[in-house]
């Protein structure tokens, strides 16, 4: 059974926040508590009722992010996980699989599928993300601890229109041409590494292209 999302409490979100803490370095947890800040930002201008779910899954969305590759596989055996052959060649790709699976082990408090498929999807997107996955997945690549280039362009980008003052259309349109140069920054750093390149970035990028013509 699912969690009901309206059970998570500030007080939950606090034992959360301590017990992350345990499992990851200073810097992965400092960077998760500047998602955490960013996407409940992102919730005021979005969806307020969804704040305390996305808090919880910006709080777990890094939990293996920092375990070996050897300890992901052993993971996605673990989890029944299906790796493809391509898939060793994106390595950081795993954590979000493996994060995802471990939330109804170790947290099940918090393993609602919001949560679950916010943390899956915050590192590729796929196509028809949902609203809590774009913010999270939006989220994870600007917030404020971030200081990549792509990341402050994208970060300045997106705040500097000024989205509290659009109306609801022009405001959705605004997300939706952010995370496009969101995926277009990400695949072009992919492309000069002469990496692989998910399929799942390139459908969400495509999906995201066809909701805004047809808004």
């Amino acid at each position: 059974m699912m969690l009901d999302t309206t059970s998570i409490t500030h007080a939950m979100l606090e034992d959360l926040r301590e017990r992350v803490q345990k499992t990851m370095s200073p810097k992965r947890y400092t960077h998760t508590c500047a998602v955490e800040c960013m996407v409940a930002r992102l919730c005021e201008l979005f969806c307020p009722e969804c704040t305390l779910e996305l808090r919880a899954a910006a709080l777990l969305h890094d939990i293996t992010k920092e375990e070996s590759l050897e300890k992901q596989l052993q993971l996605c055996r673990d989890f029944d996980i299906i790796v493809k052959s391509g898939d060793v060649l994106a390595p950081k790709t795993f954590h979000a699989k493996t994060a995802a699976a471990l939330i109804g082990r170790e947290y099940p408090a918090f393993a609602s599928e919001a949560v679950i498929n916010a943390v899956r999807w915050h590192t590729t997107g796929h196509a028809n993300m949902t609203l809590g996955e774009q913010l999270l997945y939006l989220a994870d690549y600007i917030d404020d601890s971030r200081m990549f280039p792509d990341c402050v362009r994208l970060r300045n980008y997106f705040w500097r229109a000024d989205p509290a003052a659009m109306d609801e259309g022009a405001r959705i349109a605004h997300l939706y041409d952010t995370l496009i140069m969101s995926f277009d920054m990400t695949m072009r750093h992919l492309l000069d590494e002469n990496a692989t390149i998910s399929l799942d970035t390139i459908l969400a990028r495509n999906a995201l292209i066809e909701k805004k013509t047809g808004l």
